[in-house]
């Protein structure tokens, strides 16, 4: 199932206080389309694109959520991120994945590559422009 073989380190961007050693598991909402469970763990090679999501999902949530990074370790077979891959540009520049196996939390990042107030603040915009149901399909 996996498509490229990738070693890592993995990185997962979220508003979710969690420990090392804890376990992120499928079945939970979507930070996008909360109306959809997802069936897979995201996760990237990109420690700034774990940060975007973590952001993104800040933004999205309500009641001032921190955003946060993790290092994590795939338990299971993984495979491209197909919301990603082959999409604006081929293969898998944003070294997206997916596993319906768990991802163990092996650290978290302090610091990682922000996003600037203006860049944040063109993201709010966007995103609470567009009610969830049209935030784009989620390949599920």
């Amino acid at each position: 199932m996996t498509d490229v073989l990738e070693k890592g380190p993995f990185f997962h961007g979220t508003i979710a206080n969690l420990r090392v050693g804890d376990l992120l598991t499928a079945g939970y909402r979507s930070n996008y389309r909360p109306e959809v469970v997802m069936n897979h763990v995201y996760f990237t090679a990109k420690v700034e694109g774990a940060g975007l999501a973590a952001e993104i999902a800040a933004e999205l949530a309500e009641g001032g959520a921190v955003p946060r990074v993790y290092v994590v370790e795939p338990t299971g077979a993984f495979e491209n991120d197909p919301n990603v891959t082959d999409k604006k540009f081929p293969g898998n520049p944003t070294r997206s994945y997916r596993s319906s196996a768990p991802l163990k939390i092996v650290g978290e990042i302090e610091h990682w590559p922000r996003l600037t107030p203006e860049a944040l603040q063109l993201w709010r915009e966007r995103l609470t422009a567009l009610p969830p149901e049209e935030r784009g399909e989620i390949l599920n």
